[in-house]
């Protein structure tokens, strides 16, 4: 069926709605001002509710199905997810009129080559944070960065960093599910695809909005 000039190529079809989707869960990593730069990372806590904050997305692999992330070895989340690897991520563009929700099991990696290649390649402003004296979430009588004062302000080079590395871990949302929402006035489209472990291959179907 032939649609109007005002509607994507993907609207109906479900392949090229694949593709959209990709092509937004990546556009995260180069493009700062994507919405899936900063995506929602929900993980479940040791009562079985669900916790929910904004990360920023560094790498996204599709042909291992993988989004990385960064994280302080000492944060709750890290506990939670030592507990139980099931994680959503959550990318709204309003702009596009796009949802893609995403579940998926995390690997914890904060030592090996995934997980040193990942403190290398960060800057040192973005590593500065694990050089924090307490955990992530730790109570405070006073304000603060939780920093050392005489990193305040300042960019730490490799030796400062050096002691800190510990703090730091890689995780590797490893894709399970993907869902898709275009939001249109000619009437939403909605899809989910699975990774069929059996076949090696993603498998999809519409669904009603």
């Amino acid at each position: 069926m032939n649609q109007p000039d005002s509607l994507p190529a993907y609207y109906d079809d479900l392949a090229l709605s694949f593709e959209e989707a990709w092509g937004h869960i990546t556009a995260g990593v180069t493009n700062r001002n994507s919405p899936s730069h900063m995506p929602v990372i929900g993980t479940v806590d040791a009562f079985g509710a669900p916790q929910m904050r904004i990360m920023i997305l560094r790498n996204v692999s599709r042909e291992e199905r993988t989004l990385r992330f960064h994280t302080d070895t000492r944060s709750t989340k890290t506990e939670q997810l030592h507990h139980n690897v099931a994680t959503s991520v959550l990318i709204y563009d309003p702009a596009a009129k796009v949802q893609i929700r995403i579940s998926g099991k995390t690997q914890f990696s904060s030592q090996g080559d995934v997980a040193n290649t990942a403190w290398s390649t960060s800057t040192p402003f973005a590593r500065r944070c694990y050089m924090a004296e307490a955990a992530p979430g730790t109570p405070i009588a006073e304000p603060s960065s939780g920093l050392p004062t005489w990193i305040e302000g300042k960019q730490p080079d490799e030796a400062q960093l050096a002691d800190y590395r510990e703090n730091f871990a890689a995780l590797l949302v490893k894709v399970e599910t993907i869902e898709w929402l275009y939001l249109a006035n000619a009437g939403h489209r909605r899809a989910r695809w699975y990774w069929d472990a059996g076949q090696n291959v993603w498998a999809g179907c519409w669904l009603i909005p």
